[in-house]
């Protein structure tokens, strides 16, 4: 079976062709960890969506690290998957968690995301900033959710801004991975991963000691919504 090179650092079919690439998903299991060893109880009792989406978290930290070695199809949709996962997962539980909505708004929201980033995704073309194109919706949706939160007084509106911001150098790396080889063979994919890992936890934290406060009013917000 044929292997997939898609990074600057795979020079071969080995196993060992993407060191870096490979053991820098450790990021995402750390920062899994983290979240889930100091955030996860709440009032004696577990935040099960936060341990939910920490857990895709470090799913997709051993997906990425599978792909990063063996290099196939499989092992790219144990990467895939588990990304597209925690990405629409926690933009449904964090319209609630964040902003109060109900089950049913929320799902509507996701869904309506996932119909514009598909749509997104098909007028850019996939191979659009070296691939990572799929990568500018969540971004910009992360940093928008944290500017309507810091608008309405939620104190950890600021931590998602600050994550979209730590994301964007992160996909700054990713981007540039193939361009660079001549001149940097390892390339910059795995400063993707480490940035990448520093925003998952970022997130991770805030949604996670959200479960302690109260959400912005959803009210408020399509007030505000109006108003603009």
């Amino acid at each position: 079976m044929e292997h997939i090179d898609l990074y600057c650092e795979r020079t071969s079919a080995d196993l060992l062709s993407e060191p870096l690439n490979a053991i820098t998903n450790l990021a995402f299991l750390l920062a899994a960890w983290l979240c889930w060893r100091r955030y996860a109880r709440v009032e004696g009792s577990w935040d099960r969506s936060g341990t939910f989406l920490m857990g895709m978290v470090a799913l997709i930290g051993v997906g990425s690290s599978l792909f990063h070695t063996f290099a196939r199809w499989w092992t790219m949709m144990a990467d895939v998957i588990p990304i597209m996962i925690f990405i629409h997962a926690f933009l449904y539980f964090a319209l609630i968690r964040f902003f109060g909505l109900s089950g049913f708004r929320s799902a509507s929201l996701t869904a309506a995301y996932l119909l514009a980033s598909y749509a997104i995704a098909e007028l850019v073309g996939q191979t659009a900033l070296n691939g990572s194109a799929g990568y500018v919706p969540p971004m910009a949706v992360l940093f928008l959710m944290g500017l309507t939160m810091q608008n309405r007084g939620h104190v950890y509106g600021v931590d998602l801004m600050r994550a979209a911001g730590v994301f964007a150098v992160a996909l700054t790396f990713r981007t540039m991975d193939m361009a660079i080889c001549v001149s940097l063979p390892i390339g910059t994919h795995f400063l993707w991963h480490a940035f990448n890992g520093v925003a998952l936890y970022i997130v991770g934290r805030a949604y996670m000691l959200s479960a302690r406060i109260e959400p912005c009013p959803s009210a408020a917000i399509s007030s505000s919504a109006s108003q603009t």
